[in-house]
Formats: structure tokens, C-alpha cells, sequence
């Protein structure tokens, strides 16, 4: 676990390093200032490498993005039917082929169809949640 959170925490300084000198120019990166989840998937198909792990920007990018949006679903998931996606069987290569693959077979569309395309198809763990629980509006 140690060893996970020493490689996240350098790809995400390397990320970071990465952002802030590509993202000053008046040429910045569209990638870097539109994100992820609204991407054209023709032209996220390119940046993705899953060969290079997170020490690739777009790929940490990508798989940052993927994990909040997938956690964000399972809250919703959670509260609407008691049942979530095991977020664990998601490791950095899996994420990124999924995100590639989908991209590769729908140019078109965004990332974010491949996730939601995931969320349906994948298996649920049920759990006992009392519906309500969760208020932020205290």
C-alpha cells in the first residue's frame, strides 16, 4: 500500500509539474484546460498510453478523472439502490485500456461513455444503507 501511494503521489507532482508548464502559454493544451470527461475520444485516443503508466500526464489525468467519477457514481448508486461498484478491481491498466478501447472503437463520443458504459454492465456489491443518510444539507 506504501509503495502504491510513493508511485501516485510522484506521477501526481509530475502531472502537476507538467500542467502548470504546459497550461501558461497563450498554445496551451486543450486536453489540459477542457479535461478529461469532455474530450473528443478521436483525440484522447492518441494521448493515451497505458504502457506508460501514471507517469504519463494524460494518463494520470485520465485515471484521476475516472476514479472521482466513478466515486461520484457510487454515492449515487448507494443512496438510490443500497449497491456500489467495487472500486478495487480498477487498477491504472485497466482504466486506461477501457478509456482506449472505447475511444479507439467511438471517435466521436466522450470518455465519459465508456464509464458510463461500465457502471451498467458491471456487477454491483449490495450493502445495507439506510436511504437518506448522506446530508450535506445540514
Amino acid at each position: 500500500m506504501v509503495g502504491n501511494f510513493s508511485r501516485m503521489a510522484r506521477a501526481c507532482c509530475v502531472a502537476v509539474l507538467c500542467a502548470g508548464l504546459g497550461a501558461g502559454g497563450a498554445g496551451a493544451d486543450p486536453l489540459l484546460t477542457q479535461g478529461i470527461g469532455t474530450s473528443n475520444c478521436g483525440r484522447l485516443a492518441g494521448d493515451i498510453k497505458p504502457g506508460e503508466g501514471l507517469t504519463n500526464p494524460v494518463n494520470l489525468m485520465a485515471y484521476s478523472w475516472a476514479q472521482g467519477y466513478l466515486s461520484a457514481a457510487n454515492i449515487a448508486l448507494v443512496e438510490a439502490d443500497a449497491k456500489h461498484v467495487d472500486m478495487g478491481q480498477l487498477d491504472e491498466n485497466r482504466v486506461l485500456n477501457l478509456l482506449l478501447n472505447f475511444c479507439k472503437a467511438n471517435p466521436d463520443k466522450q470518455p465519459l461513455g465508456a464509464l458510463n458504459d461500465y457502471l451498467r454492465k458491471t456487477s454491483k456489491v449490495h450493502i445495507k444503507w439506510e436511504k437518506g443518510t448522506i446530508d450535506w444539507n445540514q
